[in-house]
């Protein structure tokens, strides 16, 4: 704790914080958009090709100046997103192909021009070396500076333009037809995306800054279904994790900012991806688990009925019981995990076990129409579905009944009698849908209740 006061304390690490928190705050709410207009290789296509801009720079200006290199990246960087384009437009090449023709293209060049500077000795005042992979504890006052100035210009440009960049990404065709300049809309964003990665290129470097870019837009995507949210939730990602790898190298002697930063990034998005609350694999997986467990419950219960109906339609009796062979003849499943399910039943009070034999309670016995009658109007649905289209039923509430009309309903009731489908064994005269747990079942079983 007292190395995390004196660090903050100290001014240059001060510069360094401040500097990688702006750095991944306007990258990650940029990156957004980089994400929905699937430019998520522009960033890294961008930042291998600011490689010359900065080396060309450096031989033009001879010295080591931070604007003048911004300067040349950025240069070299609308060059590069714009032959990006131009490949794309002219030819039968796809964006992605594009892209790496670009990227390897560029960064070739910045490497012969590395390394033509380094043989020329100025190579140790230059710091050029530096770029590839980023080296933040280089940031002085001045370059936290410009690029304080750079991540404010991008974040008011955003918000001020959030509408239109909104259009761009979703429906650029209807942002066309009510007059907004669509083209100028892509080539500005393009020039956002190429200065976010510019001022980023000496904190995270050429190699990783696409990270810094598409990480955290991808993690918040896991947290939220909306825009505004998604911008917000990736540049506080990307923020956090500019700070955090930043306070980590510090803490661990020889690490370099840059990949901690990038790796801070990634542990967010690994959390991200695991424990979201809708997205998350956890929560697929709990959802997953759920869904099995209720369609292997419902077809036990139905599985009972239909043997109960059976019985009930040739002797009036219904609570015969059925071995676990039976039940596995009409929905084969392996029989342990049936068994597991119907002693789940059975503490549900929905069936009773009577030695080797399972039989429906009358609680169960309604549940199991009910299910049962669900089943069969989807037949009737699936059977007919020229003349009543495609449904598709929730996980938690699949019951036909809360899906159609009630005329449609009655006309699948009539389409069930007409195919002898209907469920001939009713637990009482009205089914109680909104409360089917209740014990006030005083009407015996008959046949051919209404539905």
């Amino acid at each position: 704790m007292e190395f995390l006061v004196a660090l903050f304390q100290d001014p240059n690490a001060r510069w360094v914080i401040t500097g990688c928190l702006l750095l991944g705050l306007s990258s990650g709410v940029l990156g957004c958009f980089a994400l929905f207009k699937k430019y998520s290789l522009m960033g890294d296509a961008v930042a291998h090709a600011a490689l010359p801009g900065i080396c060309i720079a450096f031989m033009l200006y001879g010295s080591k100046s931070i604007g003048i290199f911004m300067l040349g990246a950025t240069i070299a960087g609308l060059i590069g997103a714009l032959c990006i384009g131009q490949i794309s437009a002219y030819s039968k090449i796809k964006p992605d192909t594009s892209m790496a023709i670009i990227l390897t293209g560029f960064f070739g060049v910045g490497i012969v021009l590395l390394t033509k500077i380094s043989q020329s000795g100025k190579a140790s005042q230059s710091g050029l070396d530096a770029f590839l992979f980023g080296k933040a504890a280089s940031l002085v006052g001045a370059d936290v500076e410009v690029i304080s100035v750079v991540a404010f210009l991008l974040l008011a440009i955003t918000f001020a333009l959030f509408k239109e960049l909104k259009l761009l990404c979703f429906d650029p065709q209807f942002g066309r037809g009510i007059g907004l300049p669509m083209g100028a809309l892509n080539t500005l964003l393009m020039l956002m995306i190429v200065l976010a990665v510019v001022i980023g290129l000496q904190a995270v470097g050429v190699v990783l800054m696409a990270a810094m870019l598409i990480i955290p837009a991808v993690a918040a995507r896991y947290w939220t279904e909306e825009l505004n949210g998604m911008v917000f939730l990736s540049g506080v990602f990307g923020g956090l994790a500019g700070v955090l790898g930043t306070v980590l190298s510090a803490i661990t002697p020889n690490l370099p900012t840059g990949p901690v930063i990038v790796l801070a990034a990634t542990f967010i998005f690994l959390l991200s991806l695991f424990f979201a609350p809708e997205r998350g694999l956890l929560a697929k997986a709990i959802r997953h688990l759920k869904l099995r467990q209720k369609i292997i419950s419902e077809n036990l219960l139905q599985s009972l009925y239909d043997l109960s109906e059976r019985d009930f339609l040739q002797d009036q009796s219904w609570k015969k019981g059925y071995t676990l062979d039976q039940l596995h003849q009409l929905r084969p499943d392996h029989k342990n995990t049936m068994l597991r399910y119907l002693q789940r039943l059975q503490a549900a009070g929905w069936v009773s076990e009577k030695g080797v034999n399972w039989t429906l309670t009358e609680r169960g016995l309604q549940e199991a129409y009910s299910v049962t009658l669900n089943q069969r109007l989807y037949e009737m649905l699936l059977i007919y579905q020229a003349r009543y289209g495609t449904l598709n039923l929730q996980e938690e509430s699949r019951r036909v009944q809360d899906f159609v009309s009630e005329s449609t309903l009655n006309e699948l009731q009539g389409l069930l009698l007409d195919h002898q489908r209907k469920p001939q064994l009713t637990p009482f005269l009205e089914i109680r849908y909104d409360h089917p747990y209740q014990d006030n079942y005083n009407e015996a079983p008959t046949k051919g209740g209404d539905l």
